[in-house]
């Protein structure tokens, strides 16, 4: 599941990991046993951002999965080949809000353009997030950084 936070100007919330600083990625997660696309999106933006439904209203969810091939120095062995992405729409509820990234995915967050996103998720994602978020990015179109604990 990935979650695509939005606030009125069309702006996302984009997160930096914490293993790899500079790469920047949407809040997602995948399925556990008997659970279904919306609950898993719940409970990873819940675990990840510190967001939920008092904080987010769900908004939209295209009906396709998106591939994201693995590149070849990350399948190895050929055992696992990538990933297939549900994606949800959100938007939040109070511009103010400020997500709590968990310090072991997130370290840090801003609100961006989908077009910067696009540019500077790690490349093998980026068919996908074009796919969803569309565009090409406009100078400085990121706005402050906002890191944990910070």
């Amino acid at each position: 599941m990935i979650a695509v936070v939005r606030r009125a100007d069309g702006h996302v919330m984009a997160f930096e990991r914490a293993d790899k600083p500079g790469q920047w990625q949407l809040p997602q997660g995948g399925l556990e046993r008997g659970e279904q696309p919306e609950e898993a999106l719940w409970r990873e933006l819940e675990e990840e951002t510190g967001l939920g439904p008092a904080d987010v209203e769900l908004v939209g969810e295209p009906s396709d999965w998106i591939v994201a091939p693995w590149p070849l120095d990350v399948v190895r062995d050929g055992a696992r080949l990538g990933q297939v992405h549900r994606w949800f729409e959100l938007l939040v509820r109070d511009e103010s809000i400020e997500p709590r990234p968990d310090g072991r995915e997130f370290r840090a967050w801003k609100w961006v353009e989908p077009a910067w996103l696009v540019a500077n998720v790690v490349e093998f994602k980026r068919p996908g997030y074009r796919q969803v978020l569309g565009g090409e990015p406009s100078e400085s179109s990121s706005e402050r950084t906002i890191r944990r604990g910070v």
